[in-house]
């Protein structure tokens, strides 16, 4: 007889005794409950050998999760510490040094140079640097635009280096000097100041201890793709609450290296630009900060720019960044522990500076994932839950809060639709950690290279067709690591529902759909102009290389 048989000659309260057997609550009951192979697990060398290093990378994790939050506090416990008006404005404007460093922008320099020689300011007090590092066609581009308004009166100056010895780094101190004014301003070539910028920022050096005034970066083309609306997200919770945060409260904080203005006085007084790092504006920003001078952030003044519209241009930036402040973290940190800084001051200059360490942590985390749970499936699940939900909600949640609340700020009636990137958000974090990795351990193994820029290609609107093929270089290695690390986490997601722990499933999709997006996108991205080009070779260069632009 089978069940369907069976079934008519039951009685109801039976029919319902055994249909619960088979329903959630047998289910959690018999997951959760069950007390039979109670005390049967035993603690070993080989678990323990797994477990420690498992556990202590994710309280690490859990600390930089908790300073999150922390920032979140801070930011609207001091935000009436925020002025954003100068404490009075020059009677006399000074003399502004505008420079702009480039290399291979020809997509974008002639935007660039426009919005400068349309800004607000007298132009006897004006003095613009086109600080041209360039190797290929962009030496004549911008010479001749400099050359054209230079004939229609502004006081624009080109630049040119045969060599690139310092990089950015070394490019801005060549200008400086030749500067003419008491004060400079820096733009990217990405970027495009509203004319009303300068008159903006400059009156807030009417207070003398004030070094360097840094403002909010916006974004051109946040429309354009889920990429970049991811991008815009991450820079936001930057620039509103960790910016914000520590301004307010009086600790260190770095120019961004464009968009700020620098009281000439203050670089000297840090040591000048110096390039053995890749983030030489943070770099110049502590030792200035540690030499007396205060930074003040604003905002409220917008400076529009343009994100990478590519994983591999995005990817490079990331990496740059990272390598970059690690190697700061290396040099500065030091000198900040033998500083008069406040105790706070030194301990949120750490939490800054080797922020980036959580990179190979998460590697360390993701090989050990899997062993971890065959290794805690018998130790039942009140002491899985004791464990696990404080560490996930400092660390993974955190994240959340952190960007949603970043959101809040900028965007009161519309900050809503954030929840629906941030699984986005942070399945693209995860797929970072490889390309991120890499140049984390190379900076603390000291191994040196070359300034690597974030190509542009002056795309905003969504369907525009970018130029993108000019400046692209592909990943060989990295995109083919981050597919296997991807298939390892399904093996997690597939032996999760074998063993019917359905609780963990989501979090693990999030790294499955982080590595395989940012790999499959470093491998495809660009393809599909061929394809739509009917089989044209869209990824040649045209131009004279080296390109630096892969990590």
């Amino acid at each position: 007889m089978n069940l369907a048989q069976a079934l008519p000659a039951l009685r109801i309260p039976d029919y319902l005794a055994l249909a619960s057997q088979n329903g959630l609550r047998h289910y959690l009951k018999a997951q959760y409950a069950d007390q039979t192979f109670k005390g049967l697990y035993q603690w070993n060398f080989f678990d323990a050998a797994l477990l420690f290093p498992y556990f202590a990378v994710m309280i690490v994790l859990a600390l930089y999760g908790i300073h999150r939050y922390t920032l979140c506090y801070q930011y609207f416990k001091y935000k009436k510490n925020y002025n954003p008006n100068p404490p009075e404005q020059f009677a006399e404007l000074p003399i502004v040094t505008v420079q702009l460093p480039i290399f291979n922008e020809q997509f974008v320099i002639d935007r660039l140079i426009e919005a400068i020689c349309a800004m607000d300011y007298p132009k006897d007090k004006l003095d613009i640097q086109v600080l041209d590092d360039s190797t290929d066609e962009t030496q004549e581009v911008a010479a001749a635009i400099v050359a054209r308004y230079a004939a229609l009166g502004h006081p624009i100056q080109y630049i040119h280096r045969t060599n690139r010895y310092g990089f950015k780094a070394g490019a801005l101190d060549a200008g400086l000097k030749v500067a003419k004014g008491e004060y400079v301003a820096i733009f990217d070539a990405d970027f495009v100041p509203p004319t009303d910028w300068l008159m903006k920022v400059v009156h807030h050096f009417t207070d003398p201890a004030i070094g360097m005034v840094q403002t909010r970066w916006t974004h051109l083309n946040r429309d354009y793709s889920m990429l970049t609306q991811i991008e815009a997200i991450l820079l936001d919770g930057h620039f509103v609450l960790e910016h914000g945060a520590r301004c307010r409260t009086g600790e260190f904080f770095n120019f961004n290296g464009t968009a700020g203005m620098w009281r000439r006085v203050a670089i000297s007084d840090g040591g000048g630009w110096q390039h053995d790092t890749l983030t030489e504006d943070t770099d110049l920003s502590y030792r200035s900060q540690m030499a007396g001078w205060k930074f003040k952030y604003l905002p409220d003044v917008e400076c529009p720019s343009e994100l990478p519209i590519e994983m591999t241009a995005f990817k490079t930036q990331q990496a740059r960044w990272a390598k970059g402040l690690i190697q700061t973290s290396i040099k500065v940190l030091p000198q900040v522990f033998r500083s008069n800084a406040s105790r706070k001051n030194k301990i949120e200059s750490v939490y800054h500076l080797t922020a980036n360490l959580s990179y190979p942590l998460m590697i360390v985390m993701s090989a050990l994932l899997i062993p971890a749970m065959i290794c805690r499936f018998y130790q039942g699940w009140f002491q899985m839950l004791l464990i696990d939900v404080p560490l996930f909600t400092a660390s993974t949640l955190s994240i959340a809060v952190f960007y949603v609340m970043s959101q809040r700020e900028l965007f009161p009636k519309t900050w809503k639709k954030t929840f629906l990137y941030l699984p986005f958000l942070m399945a693209l974090g995860i797929g970072l950690t490889v390309t991120n990795t890499k140049a984390v351990m190379e900076a603390l193994f000291g191994i040196k290279s070359p300034f690597v820029r974030t190509p542009k290609y002056r795309v905003a609107a969504k369907g525009e067709k970018s130029q993108a093929a000019k400046y692209r270089k592909r990943l060989k290695l990295e995109p083919w690591i981050e597919l296997l690390f991807g298939c390892y986490f399904m093996l997690a997601i597939i032996y999760t529902f074998y063993n019917q722990n359905y609780f963990t499933a989501p979090f693990l999709i999030l790294f499955v759909i982080g590595y395989w997006y940012t790999g499959l996108m470093s491998l495809l991205q660009g393809r599909f102009e061929r394809w739509r080009s009917g089989g044209a070779n869209t990824d040649e260069e045209s131009s004279p290389k080296p390109f630096p632009v892969g990590v």
